[in-house]
């Protein structure tokens, strides 16, 4: 109740920045979700995991890329589920 106060009071734009974040896991669940159907091996995830995280620190010190830190690292984090997902699949 407190936070819809502090949004009323503030206008939209702070809304707007509250939400902004979702759009760095939206994006990168949507892309890995589609490479889930191309049926990857699991060396696969692991490197598309591996290069998620090292793109993530190489784009903040980057001015303009700074801003979209979260989609490179929420696509090692969504990696990381499926790749858990598939091995879970493996074992059973």
């Amino acid at each position: 109740m407190i936070l819809v106060i502090i949004i009323d009071m503030r206008g939209e734009s702070m809304l707007q920045r509250a939400l902004g974040s979702g759009w760095g896991l939206i994006l990168p669940g949507i892309l890995v979700s589609g490479l889930a159907y191309a049926d990857l091996s699991v060396s696969t995830w692991r490197v598309l995991i591996v290069l998620g995280l090292l793109i993530t620190p190489a784009m903040l010190y980057h001015k303009r890329l700074r801003h979209f830190v979260l989609l490179p690292s929420g696509i090692a984090l969504v990696g990381g589920i499926m790749l858990v997902m598939l091995n879970l699949k493996l074992m059973m």
